[in-house]
């Protein structure tokens, strides 16, 4: 049974990608994994579905979403 909403959501998305970069911006490696893993974290936590998030990680490893 498909979970994730994988149509496009995002209002502003060439917003969201800017913001995203300009978190990123002048910092180390280590320091742009970590804030990676907060906010795929915070974005998990938010969601809170156990399956969706499964999905989600089934998908973003090569796995086709369901239609």
């Amino acid at each position: 049974m498909k979970n994730l909403r994988t149509e496009p959501r995002i209002t502003d998305p060439d917003g969201f990608y800017a913001a995203l970069m300009e978190a990123h911006r002048e910092l180390d490696p280590q320091a742009s994994r970590k804030l990676d893993a907060k906010l795929i974290l915070l974005l998990a936590n938010h969601i809170g579905d156990m399956a969706v998030l499964r999905e989600a990680l089934a998908i973003a490893q090569g796995a086709k979403p369901e239609e």
